[in-house]
């Protein structure tokens, strides 16, 4: 009965003590044949004990009573690590003594070796939750919050994502710092951008009252597809005529890494603890400023172009109160003795820095999802992307739940169909869904 009580036990992850008086306890026949054991051996016992006190009374030389030696009674934990030993340490016609703590052998003899086959442990936590067919040593499977490396589960800790997309910068200078260097327009700073519009030109008079608002683009350098760019701030110089009688307001929208103006986000500026605009009248004879934004470093984001939209309001309307402003529709009919003033743009400069971009890289981790390399390949570039969405989404405006920059990055740089980047962040969202301390994933649609 015990030797069949140990072929049935699993040989497909490893037990211990515990799982086996489990299955003992739920083993009828073999609790029977146990008791029956217990009752024979204190029968056999009872009877040792008489028949040696008989033998004792009728001796006339013995002068001190026998002691009675009998082996020592077997507990069920003898024979549950009996089991275990039978179950690993059953090897080359030898048995040995199994240990739980070390899963290892102790063998009469090292040659040849007691020890068997002892699979992988399967339970919460850092153990597996379940074991390769191929070779049950190793795990197929790990527990949320864990990734299968090597054939073991470890802590799901994220690499580092630096070979797909570098974050981080050497020129992450104070705040402080760079306010002062786009003030003074630092070359090291300064991003080419190349300037479209089919309103203005720059440093060429115009007449704002014409259009309700004009765009102003500037477009990051495309050519370099192993880069992507961030943005720290921005400057333009306006001037005005003296008998200008408007002043003008400016939205921006920057598109982070391309396709349609509609997958834009808006600059908040002021709101949300935002930087706002900071105006310097310049010290020459005509009317001229120069405007400054400020992100730095904690307002910092992706950019792949970013649209300004010029309007102005009468100065006179709104001389009593600032907040308020009031957009001019352009007159029907445009004579000289109704001009209110013009206006030129004499420069617009962007300044930040362009980080390293690998986008096979990311490709490769898109490809595990479906086609994993090896056994635990498919969660470690699960892991990866969702780190990688974590970091990019990040560089968000403030004000409500981020935006989904990550999905704009694999739609417009990956060149991925909608259909493939909804594919991906359901995937992302499923095993995320699996970690412990999960909390539903929010952000806000920009691409389409």
């Amino acid at each position: 009965a015990f030797r069949g009580f140990t072929e049935k036990l699993p040989v497909h992850y490893a037990v211990n003590t515990s799982v086996v008086e489990d299955l003992w306890r739920m083993d009828a026949g073999l609790l029977q044949r146990y008791r029956q054991l217990e009752t024979s051996s204190k029968q056999l016992l009872a009877r040792a004990h008489r028949t040696t006190n008989k033998l004792f009374s009728l001796s006339k030389r013995c002068r001190k009573p026998p002691r009675i030696i009998l082996p020592r009674p077997r507990s069920l934990h003898f024979w549950l690590n009996y089991a275990l030993s039978m179950l690993y340490c059953s090897e080359n016609k030898q048995v040995g003594v199994y240990s739980e703590k070390s899963r290892s052998c102790s063998c009469p003899y090292d040659h040849p070796p007691c020890q068997g086959l002892v699979p992988c442990s399967v339970g919460d936590g850092s153990r597996c939750a379940s074991c390769s067919a191929e070779n049950r040593t190793r795990c197929s499977g790990c527990n949320p919050g864990f990734t299968l490396t090597q054939g073991a589960c470890r802590p799901a800790v994220p690499d580092p994502t630096d070979p797909y997309l570098g974050m981080e910068s050497d020129r992450d200078l104070q705040d402080l710092e760079l306010r002062f260097l786009i003030q003074r327009r630092d070359p090291h700073l300064a991003l080419h951008g190349v300037f479209v519009s089919n309103d203005v030109r720059i440093n060429t008079w115009f007449d704002p009252s014409w259009r309700k608002r004009m765009l102003l683009t500037l477009k990051s350098n495309r050519v370099k597809s192993s880069r992507v760019h961030m943005l720290l701030g921005l400057t333009l110089q306006f001037c005005l005529t003296r008998n200008s009688t408007l002043e003008p307001t400016l939205s921006l929208f920057v598109n982070p890494f391309g396709g349609s103006h509609s997958e834009s986000w808006t600059m908040p500026i002021g709101q949300h603890g935002y930087p706002e605009w900071e105006q310097t009248k310049l010290d020459i004879p005509l009317d001229c400023y120069n405007w400054t934004l400020t992100l730095g470093n904690r307002w910092k984001s992706f950019f792949e172009t970013v649209h300004f939209y010029l309007r102005s309001y009468s100065r006179d309307s709104a001389a009593g109160n600032k907040n308020t402003s009031l957009y001019n529709d352009p007159p029907e009919d445009s004579e000289p003795s109704n001009n209110i003033g013009y206006m030129k743009v004499n420069s617009m400069q962007l300044f930040g820095y362009s980080v390293h971009f690998d986008p096979e890289a990311i490709q490769d981790l898109i490809l595990q999802i479906d086609y994993p390399y090896t056994q635990g390949s498919q969660d470690s570039a699960l892991l990866q992307l969702v780190e990688l969405r974590y970091r990019v989404n990040r560089l968000s405006p403030p004000g409500g739940p981020h935006m989904d920059l990550f999905a704009c990055l694999l739609r417009h740089r990956l060149k991925l169909s909608s259909t493939d980047v909804m594919r991906i962040l359901t995937a992302l969202q499923a095993f995320s869904a699996k970690h412990p301390n999960y909390t539903e994933y929010e952000a806000n649609k920009l691409c389409s």
